[in-house]
């Protein structure tokens, strides 16, 4: 069955006060990234793929204007001197440097903020609250790229690695796998919260499988680096060992972008490899990524109920004892750290930690409608952006649930991204 939204039986001064309170805690987390920060961090493009933290700033602010402010209410545009700069379509990335000072943007932000919150106090939330959800979560999704780009540039604060619960003494196997029995399943999400490439929530049926309980850790991953697996051509598709050559005309690649060469962390879950790097290993171990269904299936259904959950937990909302995420720790934690978070099938970290590849191509699912313009979704069915899933440390609380989906090209390496593998026998 979909994933119903437990807000529709309030009444329409709790939706509001609810919406009211969500845009808040969002937005001060945005800033939060910022809090003294110097003009030349603000500016710079840290990576040819990802605009400057000062322009997601901006887009954040124009983007609340242009739906809720012009497209619901009917206003003119409020800054039209940002109109080309901070559109999605409106400049480059490389010509989005020229940015207004932080104080500047902070400024539209403010005021956008100010005419939102009055508008929403006599908004029409039956056919717009879809909207205002959308628009958290576009302000998250932004800010989850606002926090990689400052990584990429040394900017992200360091943070120490507090003690983590382990839930018990003994010394648990990092390498077992849990068995997914074969059956139909619920994927995808109709609730208002749902994005457009979530929906229509609809039944699978999948064959026997087993899935890695935790994510391939720096340890297990380790062994494939040692073993030569950079320079072993068996391990590589055609087009992964044509993507690591083209990586290696100086200085060879030989490990994830984000890899902490520390002892302590070897049960923490490898990060930033691109979908060949995680294809690679998978041969390595004789194994091969998840397609999302049997990702999404270990990950919130529930075969004693014959249920999806939104979570793997079940129907409570993320926090800080179910997961990592929401910046609460500040980088990965160990894999095993959160048994509070097991799903059903006992799978850890099916959300929060990494990011997660799976093996399939992002499209839409049977039924798909653009929403709230097709450039959000279906501009990137284009068979060259593979699907991740699960959310990382950074992602925030309104974009982690087991049917959200994340897409990059195969190629990208930069976002907080890991994975777990499967196989059919064991």
């Amino acid at each position: 069955m979909p994933v119903k939204s437990i807000y529709t039986n309030l009444s329409l001064a709790q939706r509001r006060e609810i919406l009211a309170q969500r845009l808040h805690q969002c937005r001060a987390a945005t800033l939060e990234l910022f809090a003294g920060m110097d003009s030349v961090t603000f500016c710079a493009q840290a990576h040819p793929d990802f605009s400057p933290v000062g322009w997601h700033l901006g887009h954040i602010a124009y983007t609340e204007a242009k739906w809720l402010l012009e497209r619901c209410r009917g206003d003119r545009p409020l800054f039209p001197q940002y109109q080309q700069l901070f559109a999605a379509d409106g400049l480059p990335k490389h010509a989005r440097v020229q940015l207004p000072t932080l104080t500047e943007t902070h400024d539209y932000l403010e005021v956008v903020r100010s005419e939102v919150l009055a508008y929403l106090e006599t908004a029409s939330l039956d056919p717009e609250e879809r909207l205002w959800r959308w628009i958290i979560q576009h302000e998250s999704q932004h800010s989850e790229t606002i926090t990689l780009v400052l990584l990429l540039q040394g900017k992200y604060p360091s943070h120490p690695l507090p003690e983590m619960p382990r839930g018990s003494n003994q010394i648990p196997d990092l390498a077992e796998m849990r068995q997914i029995p074969a059956g139909y399943f619920d994927q995808g999400n109709d609730s208002l919260d749902a994005l457009d490439n979530e929906s229509p929530a609809h039944s699978v049926y999948l064959e026997t499988y087993w899935i890695d309980r935790y994510p391939v850790t720096c340890g297990q991953y380790r062994v494939f680096m040692e073993s030569g697996g950079y320079r072993d051509r068996r391990w590589w598709s055609e087009a992964g060992w044509q993507w690591l050559q083209s990586q290696s005309t100086e200085i060879p690649l030989t490990q994830p972008l984000y890899w902490l060469d520390i002892p302590t962390r070897e049960d923490h879950p490898v990060c930033g490899v691109s979908w060949y790097e995680a294809e690679a290993y998978a041969n390595f171990v004789g194994k091969r990524l998840p397609t999302e269904a049997e990702w999404e299936k270990a990950a919130c259904w529930d075969s004693s109920t014959l249920q999806s959950h939104p979570y793997p937990w079940g129907a409570a909302e993320p926090d800080a004892h179910r997961c990592n995420h929401n910046h609460a720790v500040g980088q990965t934690t160990p894999v095993q750290a959160y048994p509070e978070g097991q799903s059903p099938s006992g799978c850890y970290d099916m959300l929060g930690n990494v990011w997660e590849w799976t093996a399939d191509w992002f499209d839409g699912y049977e039924g798909f409608t653009s929403y709230p313009y097709r450039g959000y979704s279906q501009a990137y069915f284009d068979q060259q952006h593979r699907v991740l899933k699960g959310g990382s440390w950074a992602t925030r609380p309104g974009s982690l649930r087991g049917a959200f989906r994340n897409w990059y090209h195969p190629v990208v390496r930069q976002i907080l991204a890991g994975f777990r593998c499967v196989r059919h026998l064991v």
